[in-house]
């Protein structure tokens, strides 16, 4: 494969902001790995975006599952040996509307493993990949609701504690890469999506704009930054 065709996969990519993300890099000239818990879904996403001639695979992923995390990188790694780019979509808001101590802790428990271990295990399932090369760019798909700030107020306790940790988890890693490779998180705002509801005021595309940027930035861009719209935000 040329070295100049970039290989970028996407979590939860077949709806909302994940499926518009796969899109918008593929007719950006990457090759794109569709991620999807769901074969079926996954598989007739790649497909739709295949019928507009675009360069979509699909592989199974269950962020949940670290034998499917490891079983997709073994799969990306034999049919493209690289990946440069890694957008962490996938994600749950299991919220009802409880305070944290009450809560059944089974909603904060399987918030924070797919919201917060299922991304700590593709980053490390997937990051060989990038050593190998020198070279990734990693995006973690965050939320206000994980800012510092919003510790201060009630409501959405495992959502924000599960984006909280997110972040930190961003700027550790962060600290530890070494060659060319950056890894970011960002807030996308309230999207129009199955998460974010009808009445949002963005569009997935707007969404996958704001997010987009990251993924070509060059050696001098940032890492272990917290980002809205392309502007730095306070964790």
């Amino acid at each position: 494969m040329s070295k100049d065709i970039k290989v970028a996969l996407v979590t939860g990519g077949n709806r909302g902001i994940g499926y518009e993300l796969v899109k918008q890099l593929a007719l950006n000239g990457f090759k794109v790995i569709l991620a999807s818990r769901d074969p079926e879904m996954g598989h007739e996403g790649a497909l739709k975006l295949k019928e507009l001639n675009l360069e979509v695979s699909f592989v199974t992923l269950d962020v949940d599952n670290q034998e499917s995390v490891s079983q997709a990188a073994i799969t990306v790694n034999e049919r493209y040996g690289r990946l440069d780019v890694l957008i962490n979509n996938a994600g749950v808001y299991l919220d009802e509307n409880k305070k944290l101590v009450s809560m059944d802790p089974y909603i904060l428990e399987k918030t924070m493993a797919t919201n917060f271990f299922g991304v700590y295990h593709v980053i490390r399932s997937f990051i060989p990949l990038m050593e190998k090369q020198g070279y990734g760019r990693i995006i973690n798909v965050s939320s206000e609701y994980g800012a510092m700030s919003e510790m201060s107020y009630p409501g959405v306790g495992a959502y924000k504690m599960s984006k909280f940790t997110l972040n930190g988890l961003t700027q550790l890693i962060a600290a530890e890469l070494n060659d060319d490779i950056k890894i970011n998180a960002v807030d996308p705002g309230w999207v129009s999506s199955d998460m974010g509801g009808p009445s949002a005021p963005r569009t997935p595309k707007q969404a996958a704009e704001s997010i987009l940027w990251l993924a070509t930035i060059g050696p001098e861009g940032p890492n272990g930054g917290f980002f809205r719209d392309g502007k730095r935000i306070d964790w």
